[in-house]
């Protein structure tokens, strides 16, 4: 792969997470990575992971993906269990309120992608990267 075709990967990907949680924070309270805990939490069976488990599907180390539990617990949004057959087990559940809060930011975080990726679009430096990605998406 050529280098400039990563660092274009690299600048895109920087605003579209930037536009992301500025947009989460600033209309529901909470950071891209709670965001995205909320949507795998929310998406899992019985509405829990491990917590372990959590922070490979978020691509998190195991202190940031602690740090990230804690703020959410303290926000209401989950609570924490601990496996019934490994005691050292711990998982993250996600509360009704983190529900209602998910349901809530979804679709800022969906408006906020299209419009971050069309912005992207137009800017001659990401526009071909963006182009690409597109043709390459299946419709829905």
């Amino acid at each position: 792969m050529d280098a400039r075709i990563w660092d274009d990967v690299v600048t895109l990907h920087g605003r579209v997470e930037h536009e992301l949680g500025r947009a989460l924070q600033r209309r529901h309270g909470i950071g891209l990575s709670e965001y995205r805990a909320l949507c795998k939490l929310a998406a899992a069976a019985d509405g829990e992971l491990r917590v372990q488990e959590l922070a490979d599907l978020i691509g998190l180390n195991q202190s940031s993906v602690s740090r990230l539990v804690a703020r959410l617990e303290a926000d209401g949004l989950t609570r924490r269990d601990l496996c019934p057959k490994d005691r050292r087990g711990v998982y993250s559940v996600i509360t009704d309120a983190g529900r209602a809060r998910h349901a809530e930011a979804e679709p800022t975080y969906r408006a906020t992608l299209e419009r971050a990726f069309t912005d992207a679009a137009s800017d001659p430096r990401t526009g071909p990267l963006v182009a690409t990605l597109l043709a390459a998406t299946p419709a829905p």
